[in-house]
């Protein structure tokens, strides 16, 4: 599923700590700066249900806990592909995209990924800020007062296999 001709779709994906938000901003503020519209994005959101839930399980313990973190995160991404307001903007910004499987499972993320990225829509525009799994934790651990879920230095080792597998 593409998105319009004249708008531009990007997608900036990678582990935790991994500088999605920084990239964006500093992409938003260069684009804004140039006369460009933008609309930028960022999962799990705080402004909707879906995306409230998806940060309160990442903050919980058990495969339970882990489902649902992975479920009400793509709930909360079709939500916003669902209100985006496309064609008002030059740009349109999300932080955080297909990747959000990658925190399931095995073999469950394979099957999630597939599933979501044939429902969704794609971009050439994909760019995934690849970091070692050693330094996301650094990072984690200097700028967090709480870890997630999927925080350790373990996970996101699995994490960044499957997300570039």
């Amino acid at each position: 599923m593409g998105v319009s001709e004249e708008m531009v779709f990007i997608v900036i994906d990678g582990l935790d700590a991994s500088g999605k938000s920084t990239q964006a901003l500093n992409l938003y503020n260069f684009l804004s700066n140039n006369g460009k519209t933008v609309y930028l994005r960022f999962h799990p959101s705080n402004d909707n249900f879906f995306g409230v839930k998806a940060k309160e399980f990442l903050y919980s313990r058990g495969r339970s806990a882990h489902f649902a973190a992975a479920l009400f995160y793509m709930l909360d991404v079709i939500r916003s592909i669902l209100l985006c307001p496309w064609r008002r903007y030059d740009y349109v910004i999300f932080v955080r995209y297909l990747m959000g499987t990658a925190y399931l499972p095995s073999p469950f993320y394979r099957i999630a990924y597939h599933l979501f990225a044939s429902l969704v829509p794609t971009s050439n525009f994909m760019f995934f800020l690849d970091v070692t799994p050693e330094e996301a934790y650094r990072r984690i651990l200097k700028e967090r007062k709480r870890l997630e879920m999927f925080e350790s230095l373990e996970e996101l080792k699995r994490t960044r296999l499957k997300a570039l597998s």
